[in-house]
């Protein structure tokens, strides 16, 4: 087979949707860890591995920036993949030698998490932006970001499964294995990119990219209202199997919960990345944050049984990450495909930080109260809030986009 035959951008979409599907997938599997792991280390207590993942989260976040910056301006994407994919591999081994709360938040918190900043949606993304027809990156952008949440379908229910039948220490090695599958698709990915990678035509440095997008109001506003994203979110796929566990429900349901979570969202994030093509995408956002407050406020308000809690997974599914294509689409159309690594990263780590706050702060309610009632009231104010700031956002690029190349 030549080396022109691996040269396709439809390629180069299927194998990004594979990687965060992974990369994603694992994340959103730490709930279904919660209780093993705080039994083994924490005596029950589940405030440290929340600290754990939480730190991951803000970890993430705040090593994002520089890993993209770090891609955008000397590595490239596709080694960052591969740099990403391995750490992440090794993190999750040395989870599952795990002895003491210290090892927890250094392996899944510190490791794992500039792990997954190589190997995030920031990376991808700026991989598909590249290579995407310019009439169709904001759909391409929906895929992707669906493979993460098409993660939960597969690799949640796996590790229920696994959990299951064997001890979680030996579950996450497996896990561990199947992460270790990004090095060679984003190798892959690489050849299947060809020219549309390469950097070199594109004058614009890092640092006039980074004062433009510092003095564009409406970037700033985007970042504001994504922070509510990684809040809601965050919070909803760690503690949900252990506040149904409280609630008499059970924490399988939740594991259940979460994998529908991720199948209603292949729906949604997809269909977001459709219409953002088609209409303004602040607008999209806006409703998309009111509708997961009200469908939040819905569930919490109501008996929680195993219908309600299915119905709840449905419904917050299909709104679940579909901000991320728009919000995507709205930093490609602001600055254009050059930098979008590092300037969605920005975006992103303002939605890391919400996750961390609301996933550690949640556990720390929990721990206090007995209870998570007073977190779910202010993660559902916090979507209201979101809509606002979507408001003032003005959807057109920026005047150097306008000007003769």
């Amino acid at each position: 087979m030549s080396q022109e035959t691996w040269k396709s951008p439809y390629l180069s979409l299927i194998l990004c949707t594979f990687i965060i599907l992974i990369s994603y997938g694992t994340r959103q599997s730490f709930g279904l860890f919660l209780i093993p792991i705080s039994d083994a280390i924490a005596g029950g207590r589940v405030e440290p591995f929340s600290f754990a993942v939480s730190m991951q989260t803000l970890i993430v976040g705040l090593s994002v920036p520089f890993v993209s910056a770090i891609a955008d301006k000397w590595l490239g994407p596709v080694k960052m993949l591969v740099a990403g994919g391995s750490l992440y591999a090794l993190g999750m081994v040395l989870l599952g030698q795990a002895s003491s709360e210290m090892h927890l938040t250094l392996s899944v918190g510190v490791l794992s998490g500039l792990a997954a900043a190589g190997c995030g949606l920031p990376m991808l993304l700026s991989v598909v932006g590249r290579v995407a027809p310019e009439n169709r990156r904001s759909l391409w952008f929906g895929i992707v970001s669906a493979g993460g949440t098409g993660g939960q379908m597969f690799l949640v229910p796996l590790n229920d499964y696994l959990l299951e039948r064997m001890d979680w220490t030996d579950a996450i090695t497996i896990l561990a294995a199947v992460i270790f599958a990004i090095v060679p698709m984003a190798m892959l990915a690489g050849k299947a990119s060809g020219d549309a990678l390469d950097q070199k035509k594109d004058h614009q440095t890092l640092g006039q990219a980074l004062k433009e997008a510092r003095n564009h109001k409406s970037f700033i506003f985007l970042c504001l209202g994504f922070f509510t994203c990684g809040f809601q979110v965050q919070f909803v796929v760690t503690h949900l199997p252990k506040y149904l566990e409280d609630t008499g429900t059970g924490a399988t349901i939740g594991a259940h919960a979460i994998a529908l979570i991720g199948l209603t969202n292949v729906i949604g994030t997809a269909l977001a990345g459709m219409l953002g093509g088609k209409f303004k995408k602040k607008n999209l956002l806006a409703s998309l944050y009111i509708g997961r407050s009200l469908v939040m406020l819905a569930f919490f308000l109501s008996p929680i049984t195993q219908m309600s809690v299915y119905i709840f997974a449905a419904c917050i599914g299909f709104l679940w990450l579909a901000t991320v294509p728009l919000t995507a689409g709205l930093v490609s159309g602001f600055f254009g495909p050059r930098y979008m690594a590092t300037l969605y990263a920005i975006a992103f780590l303002s939605h890391q930080i919400g996750g961390f706050l609301s996933t550690w702060m949640g556990g720390i309610v929990r721990d206090t109260t007995g209870s998570y009632d007073q977190w779910w009231w202010i993660i559902i104010f916090g979507g209201m809030l979101a809509a606002l700031f979507h408001l003032p956002i003005q959807e057109r690029p920026v005047e150097r986009l306008a000007q003769p190349a």
